[in-house]
């Protein structure tokens, strides 16, 4: 009971450090860029609404809390693919591996690969804004460079390297960020879990290329020139996440477990996010989830006029996604497959389904 109340304690210091430390400002909302970075393309953990930041495991867990990945002993595989906001045309694919380092294998290295396709655009001017100059495809790339490790039974914390690419057809853009996390495990049986991590820190990006440029007449003689215009640069989308979960146990023989979870997100240029999940597992072999996503409003721009402001995201909230995962032998090998809905307005949701294997 001490070792619970020191732990419920603990937690709650670095919360109360992070918050002060970390505020967001629903003023910023728009000045930052690189957003694709808060796009979870993971569907396992985006069935949850992303509010199981304390207990994510694996490679999923570079997205929300790169401490999680510490928990790979061996070598895990995952890939999964999203159709992002259906019927835009919006297509994200994620891969990537984890391996236990170390003699004891209380390392962890892992490595992500995020791309965004959005098809082909057609290519448009002021003078022709239907097209018939060809089209161009924009590509979003993230990729991750993670180490997390096991401190203690209790302890785990973990980095991320991430480098950002943008590019379109006259315009790229480049960059880095990093991530950290910690999850602290607590309870006689391992069922209280608590996170924090704190997500795309980095220096400021800016674009570069000739669609920043054009051709310009000079007043005084008329001569032609080159003309580059300014460019301003921008910042990451920065975050921190503070989570908490709970685990049951339904029936003696633990093979029937429900979990329930919660998570905070403090946002420098959107508004905050409170985010709870349930899951239903059996045997480790079937979970079903749900949860929501809830935009934290501001009082003081709650309303313009007579008129109340809305929601700023396209995913209105709810979420909801299933796993099957099957042994494929003694050693422990196993394969399953996962699926998540966000809804969305306008357009008709997000739809993500992915496969792993355990080795």
């Amino acid at each position: 009971m001490k070792q619970f109340y020191k732990s419920i304690l603990t937690f709650s210091a670095l919360t109360a450090l992070s918050l002060v430390s970390f505020a967001g400002n629903e003023d910023r909302i728009g000045q930052a860029g690189s957003t694709e970075l808060l796009i979870n393309p993971f569907a396992r953990s985006s069935g949850f609404a992303g509010a199981n930041t304390s207990l994510v495991k694996g490679l999923e867990a570079q997205f929300l809390n790169v401490a999680g990945t510490a928990f790979t002993k061996k070598t895990e595989l995952i890939f999964s693919h999203t159709n992002w906001l259906s019927g835009a045309g919006i297509n994200i694919n994620a891969f990537g591996i984890t391996q236990g380092v170390g003699k004891d294998k209380s390392g962890t290295i892992g490595l992500s690969v995020m791309t965004m396709n959005f098809g082909d655009l057609l290519i448009t001017t002021v003078d022709l804004p239907e097209g018939g100059l060809g089209t161009f495809s924009p590509t979003f790339t993230n990729i991750g460079l993670s180490y997390a490790k096991e401190f203690s039974n209790s302890i785990y914390g973990g980095i991320v390297f991430r480098t950002v690419s943008q590019r379109i057809a006259d315009l790229t853009s480049s960059g880095v960020c990093f991530d950290a996390g910690i999850q602290y495990v607590t309870g006689k049986k391992e069922n209280l879990r608590f996170g924090i991590s704190l997500r795309n820190v980095g220096p400021r990006m800016s674009f570069k290329g000739d669609g920043l440029s054009f051709r310009g007449i000079v007043p005084a003689n008329g001569n032609s020139i080159t003309v580059q215009q300014r460019n301003e640069a921008f910042e990451m989308p920065s975050l921190l996440n503070i989570g908490g979960a709970y685990i049951f146990d339904l029936a003696k023989d633990e093979k029937h477990k429900l979990t329930v979870a919660a998570n905070f997100v403090s946002n420098s240029f959107s508004r905050d996010q409170l985010q709870s999940g349930i899951e239903y597992s059996f045997n480790k072999m079937f979970m079903i989830r749900g949860g929501y996503s809830y935009e934290v409003k501001s009082p003081s721009n709650s309303s313009v006029g007579n008129v109340t402001t809305t929601r700023t995201n396209a995913l209105t909230g709810p979420t909801a996604g299933f796993t099957f995962e099957a042994p494929l032998n003694k050693k422990g090998t196993t394969f399953s497959l996962d699926y998540s809905y966000r809804a969305s307005n306008p357009f008709s949701g997000v739809h993500s389904i992915g496969a792993r294997i355990n080795l």
